[in-house]
């Protein structure tokens, strides 16, 4: 019997940056981020270290209080909001090591080239990011474990970005979706252009065919459920969008549909971002 379980921090929505606001938006706000802690009775796996220096800080100290033993992060995909916290939880566990899929490592890297860091991250959350950046060091199979028992890389392709992945604990039944599910969050979709939103989809079924009884959303509310139904939920978004975008002319039109479909999801503005490099044909 597994003795696996685990426990979810979620750095709550903050203000980026940006002069480009949705109709009626007085700020830009970043979605609220989830990192999931899997321990054991002394070890434990990170997933997804966050962004700024300050939410690393916060998370490493929140693992400290666990009272185990940090021995790998896991990191699902290259969004800096989702790596770029690292440093200071490895100061404080400087004996864990950061893995990734090998396209997950070659999404890092691209984040952390000028046009990324510089063009993207640095002017949106100006001095707020740590001083080291740290690029993962490419996991050599599909599988680790923690006291144990096997968690597993699942390589997913294309969803918010390329080159994604999920981890999986079959044992507890847990999956960590990161950015391939959503929850009552709007989806990015800035790099969707040419079949991204196919691509994820086909990733969703992916997912769905692992049968997990626990789903960890990459960009959730603090008090979501980790019910499983968000994978479908992520599905019919995708698939709003898609027929939305066939029936509008305009970004402003298909920002109008999608709120019409889901006028309560959480950051409007990551909504404005995508339709306007979907109807521009614009990747990223």
């Amino acid at each position: 019997m597994t003795n696996l379980k685990y426990s979810t921090y979620v750095a709550p929505s903050k203000p980026a940056v940006s002069n480009d606001l949705p109709p009626g938006e007085l700020r830009r706000m970043w979605s609220p981020t989830a990192a999931t802690l899997i321990h054991g009775e002394r070890d434990a796996v990170l997933v997804d270290p966050l962004m700024t220096a300050a939410e690393g800080e916060d998370l490493a100290g929140w693992i400290a209080a666990t009272g185990k033993t940090l021995t790998t992060i896991f990191v699902t995909h290259g969004h800096g909001d989702h790596f770029f916290g690292a440093a200071p939880v490895l100061d404080r566990f400087p004996e864990a090591r950061m893995i990734a899929t090998p396209a997950v490592v070659e999404g890092m890297k691209l984040n952390l080239t000028p046009a990324w860091l510089d063009g993207f991250w640095r002017t949106r959350f100006p001095g707020q990011l740590p001083d080291r950046l740290i690029v993962a060091d490419p996991l050599q199979n599909d599988r680790f474990t923690l006291e144990g028992e096997e968690l597993i890389a699942v390589e997913l392709g294309h969803t918010d970005t390329d080159g994604t992945s999920a981890l999986h604990v079959p044992s507890i039944g847990l999956l960590v979706a990161g950015d391939a599910v959503y929850d009552d969050v709007h989806l990015y979709l800035a790099e969707s252009v040419a079949g991204g939103i196919d691509n994820w989809l086909a990733a969703l079924d992916v997912l769905e065919g692992l049968r997990p009884t626990a789903v960890v959303s990459g960009h959730r509310q603090a008090d979501a459920s980790d019910d499983p139904r968000y994978i479908e939920e992520t599905r019919q978004y995708l698939k709003v969008f898609a027929e939305a975008d066939k029936q509008t002319a305009s970004a402003v039109e298909l920002y109008e549909a999608i709120l019409a479909a889901y006028p309560d999801r959480l950051n409007r503005g990551v909504l404005w971002n995508s339709v306007h490099a979907v109807k521009s044909g614009r990747h990223g």
